[in-house]
């Protein structure tokens, strides 16, 4: 039995969750997991594995079929959910688009556009601010819409493969960037890839989930210090890391 401090630091706890769609496709088969609040998250599988499922669960954008999902309440109140299109509107221009939650949520003009300001430079995009998304490259695009997930100060952040579409220069750059967000904001970070070496790079802990239907069959500490920098990537470290990975991988039919 977890005592109160233990339970104080949760932000996600699953007990032999399931999702059973119509027609019998059983998307997840009974995973158990915790999370603590501050932690992140690499969730790794093949595709059609349930990834993208288990996010949408956690996010209450859907329900089990089975078993029971606990969200702190802090992090239910103060959610963010960071898709692998950028999904901005394109009437608005950058700063309009980054201030649209605050805006839906009824925060004041002076206040929605101080946090948007402040939410764009931790992204690098200051200089953008009056561009409309098709002035945009595919990684300016993507680092709005992280823009857009932090203005709220969110508590608990879901990221359903965001870099995928990218190119790896610009992906890695968003990785490093992505990570030292993080580290300055302690916030609970999950993030769904199909890429081993970005899960390593990223995450302090990976999950690594079977083909469908999907079940957990790794869920190891990624052991590299806070600090990362691109050159860690070349380290036999690094390198140790992703293999164990990817054998997990193997192993569960990817």
């Amino acid at each position: 039995m977890q005592s109160a401090a233990e339970l104080n630091r949760l932000c996600v706890q699953a007990t032999e969750i399931s999702r059973a769609f119509p027609g019998g496709v059983q998307a997840l088969d009974r995973l158990s997991f915790s999370i603590n609040a501050g932690d992140f998250v690499a969730i790794l599988g093949p595709s059609g594995c349930g990834k993208s499922t288990l996010l949408r669960l956690i996010a209450g954008l859907d329900h089990p079929t089975g078993g029971t999902l606990l969200i702190s309440d802090q992090s239910r109140l103060k959610m963010a959910y960071v898709f692998q299109d950028a999904h901005l509107l394109p009437w608005r221009n950058v700063l309009r688009n980054v201030a649209l939650p605050l805006e839906l949520a009824g925060t004041s003009h002076s206040e929605r556009k101080e946090k948007a300001l402040a939410a764009l430079e931790q992204v690098g995009l200051s200089d953008a601010i009056t561009r409309h998304p098709a002035q945009l490259s595919g990684g300016m695009r993507m680092r709005v819409s992280l823009a857009r997930a932090m203005v709220t100060d969110p508590q608990l952040m879901l990221l359903d493969e965001p870099f995928a579409a990218l190119d790896e220069i610009t992906r890695q750059r968003l990785d490093e960037q992505l990570r030292e967000l993080w580290l300055a904001r302690g916030m609970t970070v999950l993030f769904v890839t199909h890429s081993t070496a970005e899960a390593v790079f990223l995450a302090r802990r990976a999950v690594v989930m079977s083909g469908r239907p999907g079940r957990i069959i790794l869920d190891r500490e990624i052991e590299l210090p806070d600090h990362r920098t691109q050159l860690l990537r070349g380290t036999p470290e690094f390198a140790a890391q992703t293999t164990d990975l990817y054998a997990a991988l193997a192993s569960g039919g990817a």
